[in-house]
């Protein structure tokens, strides 16, 4: 499994960040393509030899939220339904005209496989459209279940729990 801060200079709603299995062999279509078979226009006419070779990544996330560390929970602190789903930090955009991203996201897994869907799970590093004082970064499951996350702003690990 990978967490991926995708692409930057494409606009503000453009390339989607992802969490993905990682599989064997799998071309995601760096740097030529992205999100399958859709071409970076900085590279065009590359690699067409490529073009159907791209493995589509499970779960899409919102551009430029510079996703980056993940875990799976396998504690026995919070909900039973929260086993086995992923947790990503996403250390938040730096060239986007609305920012996004400065959160933990859980991301919902059945039978082991996402269900496409996330949600937010950690939020409030934002203190205005030009001030953060929290940016996310790493994610650990601690002996005891709780949740702990890094971010580097403040330099400063937090201890989630139920």
């Amino acid at each position: 499994w990978c967490s991926t801060n995708e692409r930057d200079g494409l606009g503000d709603d453009l390339v989607p960040d992802y969490v993905t299995s990682v599989k064997e062999g799998g071309f995601y279509g760096w740097p030529w393509f992205y999100i399958g078979a859709n071409e970076d226009p900085r590279h065009a006419d590359a690699r067409p030899d490529l073009k159907d070779k791209i493995t589509v990544p499970d779960v899409l996330l919102q551009p430029h939220s510079a996703s980056l560390g993940m875990t799976f929970y396998q504690g026995a602190l919070f909900p039973s339904e929260y086993q086995g789903d992923a947790f990503a930090a996403e250390h938040g955009s730096w060239n986007r005209s609305k920012r996004t991203g400065y959160k933990v996201i859980r991301i919902r897994m059945k039978d082991g496989k996402p269900t496409g869907e996330y949600e937010d799970f950690a939020t409030g590093f934002v203190v205005n459209d030009s001030q953060v004082w929290g940016r996310p970064v790493g994610i650990a499951v601690a002996k005891d279940g709780a949740l702990l996350i890094s971010e580097d702003t403040g330099g400063t690990i937090w201890r989630v729990t139920h």
